[in-house]
């Protein structure tokens, strides 16, 4: 049974890790980041900060670069960008503790099944809502929602216990102020935020625009209307089943709730780091070809974000 006392590890420190990591340890969950030196240094040193629209706390967490700090863990949350899901699997995998819960919260639609497929075990799909970036060493900005949707694999749904571990890891979460759903469908639930993504992240980092600002523009809005069309046929041929409409709703109520946020995809181009394209709209224009779906659009996006990754030849 887990409770407040619970021991978490998040594996990657980023936005999305620090922010669900410092919200659990908040709420008095021992919880250790594992991350690069620079953000580690920082929390050992002062603290993790979060800062919110009003307010701004100093959160005393365990910080470590080292990944065999997982050993004890009953809960471990891979926050890791999807190109390291793979990795990721392999360095857990020495460390894990045998009855350890592994939950992905990651963009993408593959990556529990990635992670898996190298732990041999039951891996636990989070679809993440929320707005944060790295405003510094240590200090996650939380700019909206924070509200997560779990649940197991068609392949695991199941199996004895697990809705039971499902149940107690949502739980966990909501102890600490953290909003979370379970799900009975979640291949849906991923597949529905995987088409928020693509309506959003290519575009605001080719953009470097705000969500508010896109979606007051008539042309963008047709844009990433078009992307929505394409990513829901895509969805639909590899038998998921997605309502179109639902999902323009759903976009344009995250441009309201999030209308100051960046994309993460804006983000890792203006830090100079290697981003999530490929597990977005490069995801949907490969399975769409794959499947025989045309997808102009996504492939579009995601070969001028690749374009973008590497840089201006102008100076």
């Amino acid at each position: 049974m887990m409770h407040r006392r619970s021991r978490v590890a998040v594996l990657g420190a980023g936005a999305v890790g620090c922010y669900y990591g410092g919200m659990l340890a908040r709420a008095g969950v021992a919880v250790t980041l594992i991350g690069r030196a620079t953000h580690v240094e920082a929390i050992r040193r002062d603290g993790l900060v979060i800062e919110w629209s009003d307010r701004r706390e100093t959160i005393r967490v365990g910080a470590s670069t080292d990944v065999a700090n997982v050993r004890e863990a009953e809960v471990v949350l891979v926050c890791v960008k999807s190109p390291d899901t793979d990795a990721a699997a392999r360095s857990l995998s020495p460390h894990l503790a045998a009855d350890a819960v592994v939950a992905s919260l990651q963009n993408g639609v593959d990556n529990a099944e990635r992670l898996r497929a190298v732990l041999s075990r039951p891996v636990f799909a989070a679809v993440v809502y929320v707005g944060a970036y790295m405003n510094g060493p240590g200090i996650v900005r939380h700019t909206g929602r924070g509200d997560l949707v779990l649940g197991a694999s068609r392949a695991d749904a199941s199996r004895p216990g697990i809705a039971q571990r499902l149940a107690e890891v949502a739980a966990l979460f909501e102890a600490a102020g953290i909003a979370c759903a379970l799900s009975d469908d979640i291949d849906a639930a991923l597949w529905t935020k995987l088409v928020i993504n693509c309506a959003f992240n290519a575009v605001s980092a080719l953009g470097r625009a705000r969500y508010g600002r896109m979606a007051r523009e008539p042309g963008i809005r047709a844009l990433m209307e078009g992307t929505v069309r394409e990513s829901v046929a895509v969805a639909r041929a590899s038998g998921v089943a997605l309502d179109e409409r639902k999902l323009f709703d759903a976009v344009w109520g995250v441009a309201d709730a999030l209308a100051q946020q960046y994309s993460s995809t804006a983000q890792d181009i203006l830090r100079g780091k290697r981003t999530e394209i490929d597990a977005l709209n490069g995801l949907v224009a490969a399975r769409g070809a794959a499947l025989g779906v045309e997808t102009p659009i996504n492939r579009t996006l995601h070969a001028l974000v690749r374009l973008r990754e590497g840089g201006d030849d102008l100076a």
